[in-house]
């Protein structure tokens, strides 16, 4: 895997770039960094400071909680009360797509500011060998939602980064397209029985399997969510989107699925899988909310599995919402 540092020339992930990278943060500097769900605007989860600075690039609302991204399960019982359940799906499932919402722990050196004051901490230990690698050299947990503006399209290339972020981020971290391209699901464990946050990387169904029971949708209030991923209007693009769509209306870029989507000005999946459809979601809803057209229309997606991810996205990327600033 390599990464290069952006828009200087490329450096090979044989050290420099990550060490370059782990001193920015350590000096309270924002680092954008692929997972494999997702790019994230990384900032040390212990430094107040730090945490603002993700706030105020992604002009993110500050009751927003933000995941705090670890090397090991080891490390994230450092920041969390790792009950035996939450043990257990670690080995299962991490590193990879899952977050875990548990208590904090009493001497936790993670930010009150990350967590939106709530006595609980959302972490995760991502896939993906560059951001393990980052994690690791920085020595500390970092705090890192989707690198993007706050309500705007998740990014999964280092390409959509730049874009968003500007000069807001100090360096970019590049390994190439995200596999997963959702972000990941979030499961609350800090109540009697676990409770679904929010659907993503990894399918409710596998949860379900491991546990034995079905997971409810927890209760949340949109104006104090427990969670990343709980605002209503969200990972949205600035062009309307209508949504299961069965072709589009004058003016509309059609976003297709399947091998029946004929006509449509890009398809998230020909062969209809959901895998695939997941990967492009975002990186296709950037390079459709262009000005030549007046909104965009989407076609069905299956419910099941990487699907209930998906429609998430999408439901919140419809919600009505005010003039953009």
């Amino acid at each position: 895997m390599i990464a290069t540092i952006l828009p200087a020339t490329p450096l090979s992930a044989s050290g420099a770039a990550i060490a370059q990278a782990a001193a920015a943060l350590a000096d309270g500097q924002l680092v954008a960094f692929p997972t494999e769900t997702v790019y994230g605007l990384g900032g040390d989860a212990t430094c107040d400071r730090a945490v603002a600075a993700i706030f105020a690039a992604k002009g993110r609302p500050s009751f927003n909680p933000l995941i705090a991204h670890v090397a090991s399960p080891d490390a994230a019982a450092k920041l969390v009360e790792m009950t035996d359940t939450a043990r257990a799906l670690a080995a299962r499932f991490w590193p990879g797509p899952l977050t875990l919402v548990l208590p904090r722990r009493a001497d936790s050196p993670v930010s009150l500011l990350a967590s939106a004051g709530l006595d609980s901490i959302a972490v995760r230990m991502p896939d993906h060998p560059v951001a393990l690698a980052l994690i690791a050299a920085a020595g500390r947990p970092l705090a890192a939602p989707s690198a993007n503006r706050s309500g705007r399209v998740s990014p999964t290339t280092a390409q959509h980064v730049a874009q968003c972020l500007g000069r807001r981020v100090s360096l970019i971290l590049d390994g190439g397209p995200c596999r997963v391209g959702v972000e990941s699901t979030v499961l609350d464990l800090t109540g009697d029985r676990p409770a679904l946050l929010r659907p993503g990387g990894v399918a409710v169904e596998e949860l379900e399997a491991a546990l034995g029971v079905a997971l409810p949708h927890a209760a949340h209030s949109p104006e104090a969510p427990r969670s990343p991923g709980q605002l209503e209007s969200h990972y949205a693009p600035s062009l309307p989107v209508r949504l299961r769509a069965t072709g589009a209306q004058p003016g509309e870029a059609l976003l297709g699925f399947g091998p029946t989507a004929t006509g449509a000005d890009l398809n998230l999946s020909p062969a209809g899988d959901l895998g695939e459809a997941a990967a492009n979601l975002f990186a296709m809803l950037r390079a459709l909310d262009r000005p030549e057209f007046c909104g965009i229309a989407v076609m069905a997606i299956p419910g099941h599995g990487l699907g209930q991810a998906i429609n998430d996205r999408l439901r919140r990327a419809a919600q009505p919402r005010g003039p953009r600033g």
